[in-house]
């Protein structure tokens, strides 16, 4: 792990010292339990002294108590600690995936993502639950005990550990193993929730296509991959684990016959003996445990390097210290010699220039795959031009606050997303605390009135999961009501009547150009009707503009504009 897990973990330093020193305080009193066995012994059981017994089984009580106690508060503690720190991490690499372009998202599967969210953060959690805290204990116990048998018995105790070294050189020769198999075990995991999500979301597509059985037969196939793969991982982990612990417990085995052979030659009393191997029983539990953790630091360590895969991914957007804050906009929108390549073999869109002005409705058009679509995440800056400059009311977008620029700048986009929450819950999604009049306003515009009419809880209705309940033309009203309750200076409508038909289209168009008269739109359309009730159009082709007017200038002359639209009657032949 880098300085950067350790940086979640600063600001909790305080809270984690009281943990440990309660932690300090239980493994002093587990440290003394064994020295008790001393007593029990000699003087209680050999020298027949029943007040001793008493008092010594008083000390064990009164300590296991102690014990047992300050293990429960600095346990719980502790937990509360750690899930607070795995939850600023979560959060961290939540924040740092909501800085990501598009193009990020366009290359990496969405199960890859989840996975290291969920699984390696909850590993890492896990870890830090049940493991740091007993590394700390063990660490300490282990100091402690080891001191105390050699100050009993130095001798005893080097023939007591001589396996140990040979236990450690185990355990170390299969960490790289471990770490490994680990990692091959996370990748199996992760297609595993990549087939989940990408069939679960489609699967009216697997249905209808008839490849039910095919992708019963590929989950098979993915779930055989990561059973074979969890087998590895646990046979590594039983024989790093197994042989350690044989040999730790060939030292308990010498530790009773060299012991045993003093007793009996009168050079050790039975009680030092039985405080020893008490003592020595001790020691190996945290011995094991810390071999435990190896493996599980090893664990641990896999899962840190998936989440720091996706930390280490740049944003492609970055807002500068010195941005400016937009208080107020206009809505001028204007490109200067716009090139953009998403590394796919050409450019998406080579030296574009357009201009719009406040209370105009620009539209753009182009054949699929033009970069139309693209001219709308640059005016959002989702992503930066890779030359020229996008400018809103003369200033450049990269040197404007992001926070403004999205709070003045809305978009709608052709595959509308919905939130599994009620109606009303969607469209105030853009400004929560949005007025009634507004909602009222901005439904009505939409066209929702009528529908939400006819719903028996209203605007209360779920529209299940990512809207599914709905038709995509209802989708795509709703989101047009949130971006209108946001009340944006440019509102960007990515085909908004797509799945309309015509007249709801033509309401829609009517509203959004009632709802924008004072600010800027821009339409990206294949729909006829919703481009000629721009008031400006742009052509473009390869990349390039390739046109511009008005759209009765361009109906009027022969170019792709009119090859676009040549099957509409409303456009000349």
């Amino acid at each position: 792990m880098d300085t950067r897990a350790f940086a979640y973990i600063t600001p909790y330093w305080r809270r984690l010292a009281g943990v440990m020193a309660l932690s300090l305080v239980s493994t002093a009193a587990s440290l003394y339990i064994p020295y008790l066995t001393r007593s029990l012994v000699d003087d209680a059981l050999v020298g027949r002294q029943w007040p001793t017994l008493v008092r010594t089984m008083a000390w064990f009580a009164a300590l296991g108590v102690l014990g047992f106690v300050l293990n429960v508060v600095s346990g719980l503690w502790y937990t509360r600690i750690s899930a607070e720190i795995l939850f600023d991490m979560r959060r961290g690499l939540y924040e740092h995936l909501q800085r990501l372009s598009p193009r990020f998202y366009a290359r990496t599967r969405l199960g890859e993502i989840v996975s290291r969210i969920n699984n390696d953060i909850g590993e890492i959690q896990q870890v830090a639950a049940e493991s740091a805290l007993a590394w700390v204990g063990n660490v300490i116990f282990l100091a402690g005990g080891v001191a105390i048998l050699i100050w009993m018995d130095w001798r005893l105790f080097l023939a007591g550990m001589a396996p140990l070294p040979l236990a450690v050189w185990a355990l170390m020769a299969y960490r790289r193993r471990i770490e490994g198999a680990t990692a091959e075990l996370r990748q199996r995991s992760a297609d595993l929730g990549s087939f989940l999500i990408e069939t679960l979301s489609g699967m009216r597509t697997v249905v209808t296509s008839g490849a039910a059985t095919r992708e019963v037969a590929r989950f098979g196939r993915l779930n055989d991959a990561f059973i074979h793969t969890l087998m590895g991982v646990q046979r590594v982990h039983y024989l790093s684990g197994g042989l350690p612990a044989l040999l730790i417990g060939a030292a308990t085995g010498i530790v009773f016959l060299y012991g045993g052979w003093r007793v009996v030659q009168n050079t050790m009393t039975l009680g030092t003996l039985a405080a020893f191997m008490a003592y020595q029983a001790r020691v190996v539990a945290p011995v094991q445990a810390l071999m435990g953790l190896y493996g599980a630091l090893a664990t641990a360590r896999v899962s840190w390097r998936r989440v720091a895969e996706l930390l280490d991914t740049e944003p492609e957007v970055q807002e500068r210290r010195d941005a400016i804050a937009l208080p107020e906009v206009r809505g001028e929108i204007v490109f200067e010699d716009v090139s953009v390549s998403h590394g796919r073999g050409g450019a998406v869109l080579d030296r574009v220039n357009l201009r719009v002005s406040p209370g105009e409705v620009l539209a753009v058009v182009g054949a699929s795959g033009s970069g139309k679509s693209t001219i709308a995440d640059l005016i959002l800056r989702l992503i930066d031009p890779d030359a020229g400059v996008v400018r809103l009311d003369g200033h450049d977008l990269r040197g404007v606050r992001l926070a403004d620029l999205r709070r003045h700048v809305r978009v709608v986009e052709q595959d509308a997303v919905l939130l599994h929450t009620t109606l009303d819950e969607n469209v105030r999604y853009a400004r929560p605390e949005a007025d009634e009049e507004t909602m009222t306003a901005a439904i009505a515009a939409a066209g929702l009135a009528p529908f939400i009419a006819t719903l028996p809880e209203g605007r209360r209705t779920i529209v299940g999961d990512r809207g599914l309940a709905l038709s995509a033309g209802e989708r795509q009203r709703i989101a047009l009501a949130r971006a209108l309750v946001a009340r944006p200076a440019v509102l960007v409508l990515d085909e908004p009547s797509a799945a309309l038909d015509p007249e709801r289209e033509r309401e829609i168009v009517a509203a959004y150009r009632r709802w924008m008269i004072h600010g800027t739109t821009v339409v990206i359309s294949h729909r006829f009707e919703v481009v000629r009730a721009a008031d400006h159009v742009i052509v473009i082709d390869g990349a390039r503009v390739v046109d511009a007017g008005t759209p009765q200038e361009l109906s009027g002359r022969d170019g792709r504009f009119r090859e676009l639209f040549a099957g509409d009657a409303r456009v000349p032949s």
